[in-house]
């Protein structure tokens, strides 16, 4: 059919029409952590560590940790590391047996001669096996035996450098020693160019396209080849170090006498100080305690080693611990060769939901602190009066959280024509019999015009200037009240902002000074580690508040566990005497008839029973007419909307 469309897979980056990834159950869980008191970046972590809500085949952080530590505890228990030191005795032994069983029977001045040297053997296994090297076996069987512990050597201490090279010499063939040297001095000198700023990806696919089966791992480039290099060189000294001084000098010596009788010692030199100085970072000379029974010959030590050392970089990343930590210092090659492709997986979900939170407006860095935006902080405001909601009695006082009432107050029962700036709901019903009354229609539809539309009216409420004054002393948080404090704080903003926009709200953190408090920095709010409870300071500020609107309807709420013990001088330094001293009392009722003049009533909540502190609210209550409020801190959010609904009800 000409003129049609195809469709197919779209491959130009990620689908424009996938939905957006949902990060609300993510953004709620942090939360929780974040209204019971935690910091942004510490809800942030502890919701990494658990793992995704709403993705429970997941792991998080804290499992992803687990199996890390258990895998640490499985190898450590593996084995030993002086197996090839032990495998080298013994085969050095059981030749030395072998040739004495041949020379007893001889009784020539020659055999006796040969016993005389062989009891003269260093008891150092390394210094024996080198005596011995240019030795003229009279037995067969020992020379076999001998040739044998030589070639254990030479595969090992290269399986040690060369992950699977103990295989490629498994065939004593002179020419695989050979190509083994060229391979050694190839790559010396590619280093060399590389250090000069000669090298290009070329000569590394040259090299790799003749030695490529050496290298099992297959690195697609220099620098992946030499940090897998330089983990395996950092892991054999590690190994040397983990041994007993006199194995260390035993091992260390069978290592430089193989390579010498290889002809690779110059290369290994080379090779061994390039690689230290290019990743001078690694662990090279940290000892690591083996548990296990079982020896290992140094190939498989030196792996042992290699994968502990993984291991232990990514315990450290997936703590999450340090300053500036990120997921994106997890190694994902670490992980993977660790714990499994399924673990790979595991990680990206957990750093998708952590870009998802920034790229979505909820999260933002600011020198390098992790804070929340005003988009997750109204989010945040809602699930606190939600919750503050869900505790109040519906049948008795009638609150209930509903997301379609208007803002301007309840309905009349009547409608009106909708004029420009409305805010009221449109009375759907009324616009379309205007609409068919005017009959203008489009075939079987009905057009609708401007004039048709009505909205419904509702009861007028006046707007109110709101100020809530937070205690934020150091007292708050030592008796547990502060993260609810901060809860009802958000709750009440959330409440006024989205029910009553018409009204004026300012929340006022106090301590030994009192400052106003914007609604994105709420949520990441932490109390004062100073001493003071400045109300006076917090009563001058709320003040201007109201001044600043006169004609709104004044609220004033108070939120604190203790008595003022500060107060303001003329110069705007705050003075801190305990017990309160009477120029602090007076200052502060002073601003309490303050707000009486102004018809501010000054509702308090107190959330601790010292005596002092009811001494005091009960003379502001007589002050001012104000009521007082002795509520448990969990239920403190509960008594505060349910205050400030009952004020701004009584005056529509």
């Amino acid at each position: 059919m000409s003129g049609g469309y195809r469709y197919g897979e779209y491959h130009d980056g990620p689908d424009p029409l996938a939905p957006p990834y949902d990060v609300r159950a993510a953004l709620d869980e942090m939360g929780d952590s974040i209204l019971a008191g935690a910091t942004p970046l510490n809800a942030l972590r502890d919701l990494l560590r658990r793992g995704l809500p709403d993705a429970p085949d997941r792991r998080g952080l804290d499992e992803l940790l687990r199996e890390v530590r258990r895998r640490r505890r499985e190898l450590r228990e593996s084995g030993r590391l002086d197996g090839t030191l032990e495998r080298a005795r013994a085969l050095l032994d059981k030749a030395i047996g072998q040739e004495r069983a041949e020379l007893f029977p001889d009784p020539s001045d020659e055999a006796r001669l040969r016993e005389a040297e062989l009891d003269a053997l260093p008891s150092d296994t390394a210094s024996a096996i080198r005596e011995l090297s240019d030795y003229q076996w009279r037995s067969a069987a020992a020379r076999q035996t001998f040739e044998e512990l030589r070639d254990l050597l030479r595969r090992e201490v290269l399986d040690s450098q060369f992950r699977g090279m103990r295989d490629a010499l498994a065939d004593p063939d002179p020419r695989a020693m050979e190509r083994v040297r060229r391979m050694m001095s190839d790559l010396n000198d590619m280093l060399d160019r590389d250090a000069r700023g000669e090298h290009t990806q070329e000569d590394f696919d040259r090299f790799m396209s003749e030695y490529g089966d050496m290298f099992p791992e297959r690195p697609r480039n220099l620098d992946e080849l030499v940090d897998m290099l330089a983990r395996r060189a950092a892991a054999t000294q590690r190994m040397l170090a983990s041994l007993t001084p006199q194995q260390r000098e035993e091992l260390a010596g069978l290592i430089a006498q193989t390579l010498e009788q290889a002809g690779l010692a110059e290369e290994m030199r080379r090779l061994g100080e390039a690689l230290h100085a290019r990743r001078p970072d690694l662990a090279w000379d940290t000892p690591e305690r083996m548990s296990g029974e079982n020896p290992m010959g140094m190939g498989d030590a030196v792996t042992v080693l290699e994968e502990l050392s993984d291991l232990s970089r990514l315990e450290t990343a997936l703590r999450q611990d340090y300053p500036g930590a990120s997921l994106d210092d997890v190694d994902e090659a670490a992980i993977r060769r660790a714990l499994g492709r399924s673990a790979v997986d595991d990680l990206e979900a957990l750093r998708r939901i952590e870009r998802e939170l920034e790229r979505q407006g909820y999260l933002r860095r600011q020198r390098g602190k992790l804070e929340l935006t005003p988009k997750a902080v109204r989010r945040l405001g809602e699930t606190a009066l939600r919750r503050v909601f869900s505790s109040l009695d519906a049948g008795r006082r009638g609150d209930h959280d509903q997301h379609d009432a208007g803002a301007a107050g309840e309905p009349t029962g009547t409608s009106r024509p909708w004029r420009f700036g409305d805010e009221q709901p449109i009375d759907v019903v009324r616009t379309v019999v205007n609409a068919v009354r005017r009959g203008e229609r489009d075939g079987a539809r009905i057009r609708l015009s401007v004039d048709d539309f009505e909205v419904t009216e509702t009861e007028r409420r006046t707007a109110a200037a709101v100020c809530l004054l937070v205690d934020l002393s150091y007292s708050m948080a030592l008796r547990g009240t502060w993260a609810v404090a901060k809860q009802t704080a958000l709750a009440l903003q959330a409440l006024v902002s989205t029910k009553f926009p018409q009204d004026a709200v300012q929340i006022i953190g106090f301590s030994n000074y009192a400052r106003v408090l914007q609604p994105d920095e709420l949520a990441g709010l932490d109390w004062d580690m100073v001493q003071g409870t400045n109300l006076h300071h917090a009563l001058l500020i709320a003040g201007r508040h109201l001044d600043r609107h006169p004609d709104f309807e004044p609220v004033v709420l108070v939120i604190t566990d203790g008595e003022p013990t500060a107060h303001l001088l003329r110069n705007g330094r705050a003075v801190f005497e305990w017990p309160p001293s009477p120029e602090t009392l007076e200052l502060t009722l002073a601003e309490v008839d303050k707000m009486t003049r102004r018809r501010a009533t000054i509702n308090v909540f107190m959330l601790a029973a010292d005596e002092r502190l009811k001494e005091f609210v009960d003379e502001v209550a007589r002050r001012n007419g104000g009521r007082v409020f002795s509520p448990s801190p969990e239920r403190l959010g509960e008594y505060v909307v349910s205050d400030f609904l009952r004020t701004r009800r009584s005056r529509r």
